[in-house]
């Protein structure tokens, strides 16, 4: 039974998250287990690098899926396409090894945060950005930013009534681009992260830049190892995961 690894593009706006929910309620999983087991005539079950919460849209979640059939990556992806609803694709399909687990496998992921910073709001851009109508200043942000990066400990950052007790984390990457009024980005990069730690961290680097909080603010926050010393969730909306390190 050969193991294909998959990549997984998806807008996550009419998702309740990636893992597959009661009857009734839509999830990335559950579509693409439905697919897999239409081509391949049997029960499957798909694992993946992360589980996206509701709204969370991915470039590229990587997936693994142990299936029993004979057909070659790049005829599953085709076929997998055309069952697929119109808001998830597969971009990519390759063998991996027996028992590949993405999730174990993932050496670093990257995510992008983006923001439409004009006083109006984009329905172009409605269903994948968060619009903020302050005008954000982006040096206070990325000063902020630059505190944070290296090995820390997160806790601060992680969602409360998380059960993961071990919360240090390597951010090698949290960078602030774009034009302050426009399009600005919030970009990601590290070995693992907390649940709705990048939203934390971006709600965290609102806070400096509509002027609330100084860019100093962010090393009390890291020290305080409380979720209540943070700024507020983003919403899901603006967050992508771009790639996955595998």
């Amino acid at each position: 039974m050969p193991t294909f690894r998959l990549t997984l593009e998806y807008d996550g706006t009419d998702f309740e998250g990636w893992q597959r929910q009661p009857e009734g309620h839509r999830s990335v999983q559950a579509e693409l287990e439905g697919a897999l087991t239409a081509i391949v005539g049997a029960p499957a079950t798909v694992k993946a690098a992360g589980r996206t919460d509701a709204g969370v849209h991915a470039e590229g979640q990587l997936v693994a899926a142990a299936l029993a059939t004979d057909l070659a990556p790049d005829t599953l992806a085709r076929a997998l396409n055309a069952k697929l609803p119109a808001d998830m694709a597969v971009s990519g399909a390759a063998f991996a090894p027996d028992g590949w687990n993405p999730r174990f496998a993932a050496t670093g992921k990257l995510y992008r945060y983006q923001i439409w910073n004009a006083a109006c709001r984009s329905p172009l851009r409605l269903r994948r950005w968060h619009h903020v109508p302050q005008r954000l200043d982006l040096p206070a942000m990325q000063a902020a930013s630059e505190c944070l990066r290296g090995r820390h400990d997160f806790a601060s950052f992680q969602a409360a009534g998380s059960s993961v007790s071990e919360t240090t984390r390597s951010l090698a990457r949290l960078d602030v681009t774009g034009e302050a009024g426009a399009a600005v980005l919030i970009e990601a990069e590290g070995d693992g992260f907390l649940r709705h730690m990048v939203r934390n961290l971006v709600g965290t680097l609102l806070e400096v830049g509509v002027g609330r909080q100084a860019p100093s603010w962010t090393v009390d926050v890291l020290a305080a190892r409380d979720r209540r010393a943070a700024g507020p969730t983003a919403p899901a909306l603006g967050l992508t995961l771009v790639r996955v390190d595998a």
